[in-house]
């Protein structure tokens, strides 16, 4: 008896989110099936459909290509519904709208099969990229997309320059490393800083991208609406310059501001008093606020999968806990009712009657200085527990 002839693996699987695209669909995916056969490339094409009303499922059968149902809205929902059903080695992901040419897959397989866990297209001259007319908001080619793209190189040493480009392939198993969870716009930004900050290898090849072809409705991306969403995740990422070095310089100011006005120091024709300890409280619980929230943020972009395990804050832990941040607190707190309690001491011996405030103020602003601080400490330590806590 003949043996079967065993089906060839799968090398190369290209993922097309698609929502209602019914006008350009087929043409991108003769494109990336034409790629594939002229380069001999073993490969399949998934159509990761995200609860299309129009014909785009039928187009998409006929056309050849396997159809992937994806009911949970978001761009990041789209990709990983498909991706998770690919076969491939490889994943190639790329819109449907015919911005970009399929064709270009190759010089993409080509870097992957170097080693490279991800390539990144690039549309922008700046990485060799080309724009034809017409095919790029003004927005977005001169403000929006230079200006995340330089974050994700300055903040998190991504090596690539166009950090919203949608054609782009990578390994599953990388994308498996990952663990995404972004399931908007963001999910792009994701797969970046996140193979940035585990020390995967990236590549960036040049591209072009085309004008939309479609004219039955809007682009799905938002300028301003999905911008903001993109700089709110890369806040979330909390890079550590990014709220650590304000914070400090409030401090620093905060505690000069201490340093001259309660001695009521001179300096010129300026004198330093209770005004500039209020200035200098309002500095350093400024800078406080800001430390606590680049925690919050951190821990919560860690514990949730956001970031992989960041080694210099679980060091942070093992040196600052609950019971000791409790314990600082106490400390604060009573130092500054003390402060605050003779304050008021010394009313009850005036009778409570006319203060110096000059010399009052400087018990009482520090005092309550104080205690606020305690305060933020206390909840901000129970807070951070809590984000921290080991869960399934």
């Amino acid at each position: 008896m003949q043996s079967q002839r065993q089906p060839e693996p799968v090398e190369v699987s290209v993922v097309i989110p698609c929502l209602n695209e019914q006008e350009t669909l087929a043409n991108c995916i003769e494109k990336a099936r034409r790629a594939l056969r002229e380069c001999n490339i073993a490969g399949e094409i998934v159509v990761a459909d995200n609860d299309s009303t129009d014909l785009s499922r039928t187009i998409a059968e006929r056309a050849g290509a396997r159809v992937i149902m994806v009911r949970e809205p978001g761009y990041g929902s789209a990709l990983m519904g498909g991706i998770a059903a690919a076969g491939g080695r490889f994943i190639v992901i790329g819109d449907a709208d015919e911005s970009y040419d399929f064709l270009e897959i190759p010089k993409i397989v080509e870097k992957l099969r170097e080693g490279f866990d991800l390539v990144q297209g690039c549309r922008l001259p700046a990485g060799g990229g080309s724009i034809r007319p017409g095919a790029m908001p003004f927005l977005h080619r001169w403000i929006g997309n230079p200006f995340f793209s330089f974050l994700v190189r300055k903040w998190f040493h991504a090596p690539i320059n166009d950090v919203y480009c949608g054609l782009r392939g990578f390994t599953k198993a990388m994308y498996e490393r990952l663990d995404q969870r972004c399931t908007g716009i963001e999910f792009a930004a994701e797969m970046i800083i996140k193979a940035s900050l585990r020390g995967e290898k990236i590549a960036e090849v040049p591209i072009t991208l085309y004008p939309d072809k479609r004219t039955s409705h809007a682009p799905h991306l938002k300028t301003f609406r999905d911008g903001w969403r993109t700089f709110r995740y890369f806040l979330m990422c909390s890079p550590r310059w990014l709220f650590l070095v304000p914070s400090g310089v409030f401090i620093t100011f905060g505690l000069l501001g201490y340093l001259v006005a309660m001695p009521g120091l001179s300096i010129g024709h300026s004198t330093f008093d209770a005004h500039t300890l209020l200035f200098a409280s309002l500095a350093i619980l400024c800078g406080y606020q800001w430390i606590l929230f680049a925690i919050f943020a951190k821990t919560f972009a860690v514990t949730e999968g956001f970031l992989p395990p960041d080694r210099q804050l679980e060091r942070f832990f093992e040196v600052v806990n609950l019971e000791k941040g409790l314990i600082v607190a106490a400390l604060a707190m009573l130092a500054g009712g003390i402060l605050l309690v003779t304050a008021v001491r010394q009313w009850w011996l005036t009778g409570f009657g006319h203060l110096d405030y000059a010399r009052t103020m400087r018990l009482v602003v520090p005092g309550a200085t104080l205690v606020a601080l305690g305060f933020q400490t206390v909840f901000s330590s129970f807070f951070v527990s809590i984000l921290g806590m080991r869960r399934k």
